[in-house]
């Protein structure tokens, strides 16, 4: 039983759920780093990422999205190893854990400064996170069928992890932070693409109307290649606004090139399932490399 709730976790994804993290604490001067807030972030994010994938397994098989043509790794509720009964109690204590850190973590950015402003703003986000990670494919009318999870996944894994962290060390967003997020929300949302990518046959005999499934195979791959070179280019800014240092954070872009080159090729979508390990540990190492080389401003 365990192995099955193992796979549940989907743990491959957690490094994309730690790339914000990492992101928006980039660049940031080492006499405001707060080890602590640093870690309460990421336990939180990761177990937000949990949350979202035990949501996930729930919600399509609720909605029908995990039949027998369906590509990818086996969805524990679909398969029958965890009851429909038993992946509802488990999101009550994963969603609870998650809220539990995310209120250690504002306890500690805005409660010890009696920031309650600071706080009751960030709750309501925590708050929206959570109901965002559950709706993306379970309950009445979830948004991941209507085509807006790539919206979404830009928004939480960009703009609210990589802003928020840096704003929580900082108390500013600066361009940096900015360009961060661009980086780490568009390979995010190449993430969830490619994904939407490789299952766009089981889900349009679903009805889970992804922006592949809308836009088709074709031009579904065109626009993949658009979230890929969006990222680039927001790094490549951030190498000529920033001063004098090793762009090491550059590298995996070339892993990258590969993989756009291979999902240009495929005509095969089940081909696409190994190409989204690359896209979320090079994310995860951009993120890494980030934290290590950018200058502190």
């Amino acid at each position: 039983m365990v192995k099955h709730w193992i796979t549940a976790m989907r743990l491959r994804t957690l490094p994309l759920a730690a790339a914000g993290i990492l992101a928006g604490s980039a660049g940031l001067k080492p006499e405001i780093f707060s080890s602590s807030i640093f870690l309460l972030a990421l336990l939180t994010a990761l177990a937000l990422q949990i949350f979202s994938n035990l949501a996930n397994d729930y919600g399509d098989f609720q909605n029908g999205a995990d039949g027998k043509d369906r590509v990818g790794p086996a969805r524990m509720v679909q398969s029958g190893n965890i009851s429909a009964q038993q992946m509802k109690r488990g999101l009550y204590v994963s969603g609870a854990i998650a809220f539990a850190l995310g209120i250690l973590l504002l306890n500690e950015v805005f409660v010890v400064k009696k920031n309650w402003l600071g706080f009751g703003i960030y709750l309501g986000v925590g708050i929206s996170a959570i109901w965002a990670a559950f709706r993306y494919t379970a309950g009445k009318n979830p948004y991941g069928y209507k085509g807006l999870g790539d919206l979404f996944v830009f928004l939480f894994f960009g703009v609210v992890s990589v802003l928020s962290m840096s704003y929580f060390l900082s108390g500013k967003i600066g361009v940096i932070a900015i360009l961060n997020t661009i980086i780490v929300g568009m390979l995010s949302m190449a993430v969830l693409h490619l994904n939407n990518l490789r299952d766009h046959v089981s889900d349009a005999k679903a009805g889970k109307h992804t922006l592949v499934v809308k836009l088709g195979f074709e031009k579904g791959k065109k626009l993949h290649f658009v979230w890929l070179a969006a990222a680039f280019l927001a790094a490549v800014i951030e190498v000529f606004i920033t001063p004098s240092h090793y762009a090491f954070y550059l590298l995996p872009f070339t892993i990258l090139v590969v993989h756009a080159k291979k999902v240009y090729s495929c005509t095969n979508p089940q081909l696409l399932d190994s190409e989204l390990k690359k896209v979320a540990l090079s994310t995860f190492a951009i993120a890494l490399l980030l934290l290590i080389f950018l200058p502190n401003v």
